[in-house]
This record gives C-alpha cells, structure tokens and sequence, in this order.
C-alpha cells in the first residue's frame, strides 16, 4: 500500500510540472505548437524530480512533521530541480531557444502548485486524524512526568496522529494524569505492545535508565515495531535541548544559545529596522533631553559604561547623564537609590521615565544591543552574581536589551536583595525559553503603555 501511495504521489507530481509548463505557455504565447525544445525542458525537470524529491524526503511519512518544514523541503527540491534541468539544456546549447519569462511563469506555476496540493492534502488527512482516522499507536516508556508532557504535546497535536496506547512507568510511585493503560513490569508492558500490534514505542527516559534502556531495545529488537528515543534531558539541559549535527553527529543542545541561527538573524534584522525607525521618530526628544542634561548640572550629556553583551563580549553601553559628576570608587560599584543626592532634578525625571535609556537605540543600531533582550548589567554585578545566582551568566547567550520580560514584570532598578536579582534572572531565562516575534511585540507594547513609568525606577 505505502509502495502504491509513493507511486501515486510521484505520478501526480509529474502531472502538476507538465501542467504547470502548460499554463504558463498558454500565459506567455499565443501559438505553442512549434515549442518542441520546451518539451524537452519539461521532460527533463519531470525526470530530475522523480530522482532528486526522494533523495531530498519530499515522499517521507508527513506524520508528525511541521507544514514550514514540509513546504520548505518542495520549494527547494523543486528549485533544485530547475537548476538541473536548466543546466543539461545549457550543455546541450539549447538554452538560448528558452524563454525566460515562460521559465519563470512555469517555475511559479509548477512551484505553488507543488506546495499547495501538499498543504491540501496535508489538511485533509489532519481532519482525518481528528474524526479518529489513520491513527498511529504508541506504547511511551517513561519516568515521572515526563510521560504527562509527552501525552499533552500529542494532544496538542492531535493532526499528527500519534496517540497513547499504553505507558511503561518506570517510577510506578508517580501516577500519570491519563486514562491511557499503565504498567510497572517490563514483560506485561512487551506483551501488551505485542497483543495490541502497537507499532511505536517511545523511550522517554533519562540517561540514568541506561540498564532499561538496553532491555527495552532488546526486547523489541526482532518486532517490526519503530524504536524512538527521547532522551528526559531536563535535569541537565538549561534549555529545552535541540538537535543540532555537529560532525555529521546528532547532538542535543544541553547549554546553548536557544535560539537556531536563523532566528537570530531575523531578531537582529528587525531590531535595527525598528531602532533606525524610533531614533527618527524621537529625534525631537532626544533633543530636548540632551538640553536638560545639559541645563541640568556641568558634565557630558551622555553617560558612558562597560557592560558585556552575547557571548560575554564587552561593549560601551550610552545612557543620558543622570547624576553629578562624583568620584567613583575603584572596583565598587554604588548603585542609585530612592532619594539619591547625586541624581540631578532633570535626572531624576529622566530616571523615572526611563528616558535616560533612549540613546541606547544607538547601541541597537550598532549591532551591540537588542531591543528586547535580558537588561546588560555593570561588570562589577556580573562578577558578584554569576557565582551566586543560578544560571545568571546564561542571560548572554543573545544580546542584552533596552527592555525586557523581566522589566514590564516589575523586576527593574536597585537590586539591593538577592532575591530581586534571583526574579529578574528567572524572568530573563523564561524569556530565551519561551521566545517569539509575538512575546517580543507584546514586550515592546507593554513598555510604551505600562513600563515607561515604574515605582523601582529612581
């Protein structure tokens, strides 16, 4: 049956690239009856794709697979595809009987079709997989709770079609929050997974379980059942582990930044889109903050200090002066308080609306901040709490920022207690676990309406 469905598959994607050429000859001619060459292309790209999407999984079980990584792997298969076929034309010297616009019409054409007829099908069988059709078994092998998060992703999932037929609890003490049959013994468990013809069976467990591990491979090493491992990472991993391939080795990301390079590039493209964009449209206050600075006592109208950005590196972070030039103390670090007799009156006001932060838009610009990101701390903080607080140094694993999850939550201005720095860091951490565009925007959104103003900024 899978042999049939691949070949069906195949089948229909020929039809689409041979029908894609010809809507786009019926666009781009009037008269195609003499377009032998043109066939010829077409066949050519027909052939390349029966041999280059398998290679690529276009064909691949779609179960349990993202719709982005389904149309990402066609629209690069089929762009593949195209450049093969343009190259044999092009050794062939035949290239030049090609029309460009026909090529690009045919190559969109072809190009949507392919992607949209999956994201229809893909649809279809979803629903299917909701009204309880072409359900896939699995028998979860686990400790604690881990199996409970593993049953609650495929309930959040429920068009993958991967549902819980029977648990392997491993610590019978903690009860799992399901009505999904539970067993403590290892052969009950094998016999169960036999009985019922469960064709997936999970392991869920941490390296710790080893000797189970070992058991439950062996045991089903001569079924036709898959075999999956889950590693419960959670004790180790600071952040939900990813897989990367280092080596061509897969290899879980137990401390790493936890956002995948692309993301990174997108945050950083935004960010000096949207830093550019503010520093125009605050230009005039810029101004007059500056002049109040200025105004307000003899000094620079900037205020200049090290603090340390992604992956530790230092860099000179710009604020707008606040307080009367004084002697700092060598290696100490003084920190404004309520009241401060060093915080000028203009300052005082740029403090309390956090005004005094907007220069570091310039720091954006450079490449040296964020906007949304962990607050940069003074050197002499870093030294005093990456030692003290737990996973403190891990909030430079991306670029400090001018606000932050931890800031519109209250957790800004003095830290004179431990426990203040223990909150903001567990807000921070939250914030690299949990990022998005959409909890960047509502970060971004919340400052301008709550977090301008705050009771802690002094």
């Amino acid at each position: 049956m899978r042999a049939l469905t691949g070949l069906l598959a195949r089948l229909f994607d020929v039809a689409l690239i041979v029908t894609g050429a010809l809507v786009a000859s019926q666009i781009r001619f009037d008269d195609v009856s003499q377009r032998g060459f043109y066939l010829a292309f077409v066949a050519f790209s027909a052939a390349f794709s029966l041999a280059i999407f398998p290679t690529l999984g276009v064909y691949e079980s779609w179960r349990g697979r993202s719709k982005r990584i389904l149309t990402g792997q066609v629209a690069l298969g089929w762009l593949i595809v195209q450049g093969c076929a343009m190259a044999l034309m092009f050794s062939l010297h035949r290239i030049d009987f090609v029309s460009r616009l026909w090529f690009v019409y045919w190559t969109a054409i072809s190009g949507s079709a392919l992607i949209a007829s999956r994201l229809v099908l893909h649809s279809v069988i979803g629903r299917a997989r909701h009204a309880g059709m072409d359900l896939q078994p699995v028998a979860i092998a686990a400790c604690g709770d881990h199996y409970n998060d593993i049953i609650h992703k495929m309930d959040d999932a429920p068009a993958s079609g991967f549902r819980p037929w029977a648990i392997y609890n491993l610590q019978p003490d903690a009860e799992p929050a399901s009505h999904v049959p539970t067993f403590s013994e290892h052969k009950a468990f094998a016999r169960y997974v036999r009985e019922q013809n469960i064709g997936e069976v999970w392991l869920a467990l941490p390296l710790t379980e080893e000797r189970a591990i070992l058991k439950l491979v062996d045991e089903f090493r001569n079924d036709l059942i898959n075999i999956r491992f889950m590693p419960d990472v959670r004790a180790l991993a600071l952040f939900e582990g990813s897989v990367t391939s280092v080596l061509d080795q897969p290899t879980i990301n137990l401390a790493a930044s936890p956002l995948p390079p692309n993301a990174m590039v997108k945050k950083d493209l935004f960010d000096r889109l949207f830093a550019l964009c503010a520093l125009i449209a605050i230009s005039p206050i810029l101004l007059g903050c500056a002049i109040a600075v200025k105004l307000s006592s003899r000094g620079p109208v900037f205020f200049k200090q090290q603090r340390k950005g992604a992956d530790g590196r230092v860099f000179t972070i710009y604020k707008f002066r606040t307080m009367r030039l004084h002697q700092q103390k060598t290696g100490v670090l003084e920190q404004a308080k309520r009241d401060d007799p060093r915080i000028t009156r203009a300052g005082a006001f740029l403090r309390r609306t956090s005004l005094d932060e907007l220069p570091q838009f310039f720091n954006v610009l450079c490449g040296d901040m964020s906007v949304v990101g962990p607050r940069p701390h003074a050197l002499e903080h870093d030294d005093q709490y990456q030692h003290v607080v737990s996973g403190y140094i891990h909030r430079y694993r991306i670029k400090p920022g001018i606000t932050g999850w931890a800031q519109i939550n209250g957790f800004r201005g003095e830290t004179d207690r431990i426990e203040k720095m223990e909150g903001r860091v567990e807000h921070d951490l939250y914030y690299l676990r949990n990022w998005s565009f959409a909890l960047d925007l509502r970060i971004i959104l919340a400052t301008i309406f709550k977090g301008i103003s705050h009771q802690n900024a002094y």
